[in-house]
């Protein structure tokens, strides 16, 4: 799968890219819990889209890094497709 062919609503999505930048980490309270969330934007041959990163995920990767996801889906925010692992992605730094 290319990310040109990720839209809204694309599940079971299995791609390799290269994170391009990641922006810095924020701090957000979701149920009570504080979690950290970081955008990154990544790139294969195809095209790029924004990499939506939870807590241990963010320190996984840096810009340049060759990363594997494995059942992430896309969904949107403020009008821009995101990628995401939810509960039952994974992430792998190749």
């Amino acid at each position: 799968m290319n990310i040109s062919e990720l839209k809204p609503g694309t599940g079971s999505v299995n791609i390799e890219a290269e994170v391009v930048s990641i922006e810095a980490p924020r701090e957000i309270n979701k149920y009570g819990r504080k979690l950290r969330v970081a955008n990154a934007k990544i790139r294969d041959d195809s095209g790029e889209i924004s990499l939506v990163l939870w807590n241990d995920q963010i320190d996984a990767v840096k810009e340049g890094s060759k990363i594997k996801i494995e059942n992430g889906y896309v969904n949107e925010w403020q009008n821009v497709p995101q990628l995401t692992l939810g509960k039952f992605g994974k992430l792998t730094v190749l």
